[in-house]
């Protein structure tokens, strides 16, 4: 299906917002204004995200719940800047980011932003360590320095010894544990993760779940999860859900 070619119907600010620093507080990690996507496809429109207004604090460890078909991996995508609004505005952290150009979105999604995909998104060619230090090398990270990192981090998350193998040679839960790494090896602001443990079994989700919770706690990332999972929306301090594209009910635990 394709995105409407239509452009939106008010114009965005490119510039940072007002609330991006006030009184030296940090601006909100994420925050949406009226958000919409809106696909169009052989006169059939599909209203995937539907007015969305909500904010997310740094630091937090938030879940995007809802049905399949309600709308949040889209929204997930919004916020990691991975599709454009049909209307509305989405910042991270305090930059609107939903009409810059293509250029400066890359870079900020490159600097700020670590993706944690379902299907893992490992590059099958590269072994472990060079798909969990892919981001760094784009960076520019000397190549000690990146290997080191993500040596220290796979011994941390229980995959050393594995730096040299390729892809097709992990299990679904080594695979994870790699995707994971490279979302958060450069310590970026926000990490989004799109069912990340859809594809593990429980008790490989549960030690997942505590990696996560542990590299919120320690480096203070933000994280939101796009999921259906009962044991992380048990573990998350908040539970955003979702229900045709809209928010219906928005839940903290603390």
């Amino acid at each position: 299906m394709n995105e409407s070619t239509a452009g939106p119907a008010r114009s965005r600010s490119q510039s940072a917002t007002a609330d991006e620093v006030r009184d030296g507080e940090r601006p909100a990690a994420v925050r949406t204004e009226d958000l919409w996507k809106v696909f169009e496809h052989n006169d059939i429109r599909v209203e995937a995200v539907r007015g969305v207004t909500f904010q997310i604090d740094p630091g937090d460890f938030v879940v995007l719940a809802g049905p399949s078909g309600s709308g949040k991996t889209t929204l997930l995508n919004l916020i990691g800047g991975l599709t454009r609004p049909t209307d509305g505005q989405v910042w991270v952290d305090g930059r609107e980011i939903g009409n810059l150009p293509d250029r400066e979105l890359a870079e900020i999604r490159l600097e700020r932003v670590g993706f944690v995909f379902q299907a893992y998104n490992l590059l099958p060619v590269l072994t472990a360590l060079e798909n969990a230090e892919f981001t760094l090398l784009l960076r520019g990270v000397p190549t000690a320095e990146r290997r080191s990192r993500v040596e220290k981090l796979f011994e941390r998350i229980g995959i050393a010894g594995l730096e040299d193998r390729l892809p097709g040679k992990l299990s679904g839960g080594q695979q994870q544990r790699v995707a994971v790494a490279r979302a958060v090896v450069g310590r970026p602001a926000l990490v989004l993760a799109d069912e990340p443990t859809a594809n593990l079994d429980t008790a490989t989700s549960a030690s997942l779940i505590d990696l996560m919770a542990e590299l919120n706690r320690e480096i203070g990332t933000t994280f939101v999860f796009a999921t259906h999972d009962p044991l992380l929306m048990e573990r998350a301090r908040r539970n955003v859900r979702l229900v045709d594209g809209s928010i219906v009910a928005d839940e903290r635990r603390d």
